[in-house]
């Protein structure tokens, strides 16, 4: 019997896909009268429907910026850092040094540490990318970025992140940070992505953060010794590079 209870199919109305029954198949106009209607309330562009095709229309748009891309690191880091901060100049080292080693670098494409790390790849004549995002508090992309795009959504700006990349090094930071160092972990720890250093670039700042994980967070199992080891705690840019570099040629070697 059929869910009205008279044992007959229940009316319905189709949308394209979409099966509309009952009280719900009650639409005045059709799809078609509804697109090439210019008149009416505009309220229809912040629908969730639209947001999908905004959605795919950022995943297009970046995957063809950047599909040619060379092999490149992302470096995150925070906006915040002054640059007058011995932050600041690790991050311009660390852009040159990569830059120098034949890898693009990939940023967030802000201020403060990230700026420091294009303007380190493109004084080096590197190629220098940024990835920004849409806040309400933080500016453009950076002057130092050569190739940039602008995105609404964290998780396409995150995706690019991941895609492109053939490491993680994260400068200290704060919640956007670590959000992006725990989510690439997460990442290279379920094998959704093919397994690349994360390195965490300041002792200093990233130590107790390192002990909590190493301690804490293994020594009550949540973790294994295998994934501590997905992380390389460093203070040297070159140490860094070598990291990624070693990686990469395994990388290559195994495809």
């Amino acid at each position: 019997m059929s869910a009205n209870g008279s044992g007959s199919r229940p009316d319905e109305r189709l949308r394209g896909p979409v099966v509309l029954r009952r009280e719900q198949k009650i639409e005045p106009t059709t799809t078609d009268q509804r697109l090439l209607d210019s008149r009416g309330p505009t309220d229809w562009v912040h629908t969730d429907p639209w947001r999908v095709m905004r959605i795919q229309a950022e995943f297009v748009e970046g995957f063809g910026m950047l599909a040619e891309l060379p092999r490149a690191v992302t470096v995150f880091g925070s906006a915040r850092t002054p640059r007058d901060h011995h932050e600041y100049a690790a991050g311009r080292a660390l852009g040159t040094a990569l830059a120098e080693a034949g890898y693009a670098v990939i940023t967030g494409g802000g201020p403060g540490a990230m700026e420091a790390v294009n303007k380190g790849a493109q004084e080096a004549g590197g190629l220098s990318v940024g990835l920004g995002i849409e806040l309400p508090f933080e500016q453009g992309l950076n002057d130092w970025v050569d190739l940039g795009i602008n995105f609404r959504y964290f998780f396409v700006r995150k995706t690019m992140f991941v895609k492109y990349s053939q490491a993680f090094v994260c400068l200290p930071g704060g919640f956007g940070t670590l959000d992006e160092l725990f989510e690439a972990l997460t990442l290279v720890q379920t094998k959704k992505v093919t397994k690349f250093p994360v390195v965490l670039l300041g002792r200093y700042y990233w130590q107790g953060l390192y002990d909590w994980i190493s301690g804490p967070v293994l020594e009550s199992g949540k973790i294994g010794e295998k994934d501590l080891a997905l992380l390389h705690l460093t203070d040297d840019v070159d140490d860094a590079v070598k990291v990624v570099h070693e990686a990469y040629r395994a990388w290559e070697e195994a495809h």
